[in-house]
């Protein structure tokens, strides 16, 4: 796991591997170290993530709710297929924004300009 800031308020945090119940507890430390430092537009970078437990998706909605409660967002990129399907799965596609690339999602926020979000 590891976080590049993109700008005062981006940031890309990139997991790989497997993220279960053991390691969570750093997924959500590193979240909530970005948030509380300024980032508001997020964009977790899954290309290289093998599988997400439901311990997972709960740090990921926590994120994406403690983000939306300052006018932030979070974004899911390059997910795999197997992982794809989970959120599929759960429903999650319609909560997260699911872009198939960390450039396609930042693409997003430039277009938008300095709007804030």
């Amino acid at each position: 796991m590891s976080s590049r800031q993109v700008d005062e308020r981006t940031a890309v945090l990139h997991i790989g591997g497997e993220v279960d119940l053991y390691n969570t507890p750093q997924l959500k430390e590193e979240i909530v170290n970005l948030i509380d430092g300024g980032v508001r537009r997020l964009v977790v970078d899954l290309s290289d993530a093998r599988y997400l437990d439901s311990t997972a998706l709960g740090v990921l909605i926590g994120g994406l709710k403690r983000l939306r409660e300052r006018n932030g967002e979070l974004r899911l990129a390059s997910p795999q297929p197997r992982i794809l399907k989970v959120l599929e799965i759960t429903r999650l596609l319609k909560v997260f924004e699911v872009c198939d690339s960390v450039q396609q999602a930042l693409a997003g926020w430039d277009a938008q300009g300095a709007s804030g979000r």
